[in-house]
C-alpha cells in the first residue's frame, strides 16, 4: 500500500470513528444557535434570541460530562466552561456584554493555562496524563515518571504557554468582532473561528511533541556514544 492510501485508509478510519461526533457538535454549536437566534430574534428580541440559541451548547457540553462521569483535569475544565457560560446566559445586560461574556469563558480558560505555567504545574501535563487514564492506563506510570526530567518539563510549560496564548488570542478576535460585525454575521463566523483556532493549536501541538520526541531520542544516543546533546 502507498503512502498516500495509508494516509487515506486512515483519514476515512478516523472519519468512522469520529464522524457522527463531529457532525452532532457542528449541529449543536453551530447550526442549531443561529437557527434559533433567526427565528427567534423577532418574537423575544435580540438578547432574549441570543440567550435561547446559547442552549443547546449548554446543554451539549452537560450531557457530555454526565456521559463521560469521571472526574479529572479535563471534566474541570469543562465543568468551569458550563458554570462561566450559564452565567453569562443567567446575567442581564445588553447583546453586546451577553456576548463578551459568553467569550470570556475562552479568556479565562486561556489564563489558567498560562498561571499554571507561571506556577510550576503546567496544565497540559495534567490534560495528557487525564487523557492517559481514560485511554491508555498502562502507559500512565511511565508518562509521570517523565516528570523529573528537565526537558520533559520544557515542552510541557512551552506547550501550556503557546496554549493559554492561542486561548486569548482566539478570546481578544472574538470579543473585537462584537463591536464590528452584526449578531448574525456573528453566530456565522465565531464557530468557525473557534474551531479553527482549536485546530491550528492542536496541529501545532502535534508538531512540537514530534519534534520534541526526536530530539529526546537524539539527546539519548548522544548520550549513550558519550558525546554532548543537542541544545532543547
Amino acid at each position: 500500500m502507498s503512502a498516500v492510501q495509508s494516509r487515506s485508509a486512515k483519514t476515512f478510519a478516523w472519519l468512522r470513528a469520529h464522524g457522527v461526533k463531529m457532525g452532532l457538535e457542528l449541529l449543536v454549536n453551530f447550526i442549531l444557535p443561529y437557527l434559533i437566534y433567526d427565528l427567534g430574534k423577532d418574537r423575544l428580541g435580540d438578547v432574549g434570541a441570543l440567550m435561547a440559541s446559547s442552549g443547546p451548547p449548554i446543554l451539549w457540553s452537560i450531557v457530555e460530562f454526565i456521559r463521560e462521569r469521571k472526574v479529572d483535569a479535563v471534566s474541570i475544565l469543562v465543568l468551569a466552561g458550563i458554570a462561566l457560560s450559564l452565567l453569562a446566559f443567567a446575567g442581564g445586560g445588553g447583546v453586546k456584554f451577553l456576548q463578551l461574556r459568553e467569550n470570556l469563558v475562552t479568556g479565562l480558560v486561556g489564563l489558567v493555562f498560562l498561571g499554571s505555567a507561571v506556577i510550576g504545574k503546567p496544565l497540559i501535563f495534567e490534560l495528557a496524563r487525564a487523557g492517559m487514564r481514560r485511554n491508555t492506563p498502562d502507559k500512565v506510570a511511565e508518562f509521570e515518571g517523565l516528570s523529573s526530567n528537565v526537558f520533559f518539563r520544557r515542552s510541557m510549560t512551552v506547550m501550556t504557554l503557546v496554549w493559554g496564548l492561542g486561548l486569548l488570542a482566539s478570546c481578544a478576535l472574538s470579543c473585537a468582532l462584537v463591536f464590528v460585525v452584526s449578531i448574525k454575521q456573528y453566530l456565522l463566523i465565531s464557530s468557525p473561528i473557534s474551531y479553527a483556532s482549536m485546530g491550528l493549536l492542536g496541529a501545532w501541538t502535534f508538531w512540537y511533541v514530534g519534534r520534541s520526541k526526536r530530539r529526546g531520542e537524539a539527546r539519548r544516543a548522544a548520550e549513550e556514544s558519550g558525546q554532548a546533546g543537542p541544545a532543547a
